[in-house]
């Protein structure tokens, strides 16, 4: 479903993705996983249109790397970004309207998200600004699945958030595993990512020094120790 081969991207002149290469097949959950300020998010802002890049990334056949993110997202692919993106003025209800591609839900629908975070229903009419950081993140979560993405990029979708809320986002996680939905998972916490995922990445200062089952990782000592904070 998401062939990247050979991704180099760059700030300014700061050289940060050095031949990023990963897949993601359909129905297939691969974490990405890495210390802080390896690229990480950098590949995801990448693969979505967010930062100019070079090398090859294929959605489903399609050549993203010279498409808006507009048109991306259009092809099938959601993207949570890490500093939950909301509009601070809508509310609740307005902000999930604003995920959907079409007038109506065509997959996820309001009483799914509702279902699986009953605290955003509580505020449906709030205005999404007075939200606290953990109904932010789980409104950003409701508001991608809205569109009914096959593919979703998560990026840190637990930093910084108290264990209640975090057990709430691994069970929308496990929500989209269970229902097929492809997603490509930037994590900090090794329990959520080894839990619901296929397979691996972990990345060292802009490229790829693991790929492997979780079984892999949790028996790749060395690799833990020197790549990843444990």
């Amino acid at each position: 479903m998401l062939n990247v081969r050979n991704l180099q991207a760059y700030y300014g002149k700061s050289h940060v993705l050095h031949g990023v290469d990963l897949n993601v097949q359909k129905g297939e959950i691969v974490s990405l996983l890495g210390r802080n300020g390896v690229g990480r998010s950098t590949t995801a802002k990448a693969i979505i249109g967010l930062v100019e890049c070079t090398g090859e990334i294929l959605f489903k056949g399609n050549d993203l790397t010279q498409l808006p993110t507009y048109r991306i997202a259009h092809l099938g692919i959601g993207y949570v970004p890490e500093n939950r993106d909301i509009f601070p003025t809508l509310t609740v209800e307005e902000n999930l309207t604003l995920g959907l591609k079409s007038r109506t839900p065509t997959g996820w629908n309001y009483e799914d998200m509702y279902r699986l975070f009953p605290r955003l229903k509580e505020r449906r009419s709030t205005q999404a600004g007075v939200l606290s950081g953990g109904e932010q993140q789980m409104l950003t979560l409701a508001r991608t699945m809205m569109g009914d993405p096959e593919l979703v990029i998560i990026d840190e979708p637990t930093e910084g958030l108290a264990p209640m809320i975090v057990e709430l986002v691994a069970g929308f996680l496990r929500e989209l595993k269970g229902r097929g939905t492809s997603i490509l998972l930037i994590e900090q916490k090794l329990t959520i990512a080894l839990e619901i995922s296929q397979r691996v990445y972990v990345m060292g200062h802009g490229h790829m020094v693991f790929e492997g089952t979780p079984d892999d990782l949790r028996r790749n000592k060395l690799v833990r120790q020197e790549w990843l904070e444990v």
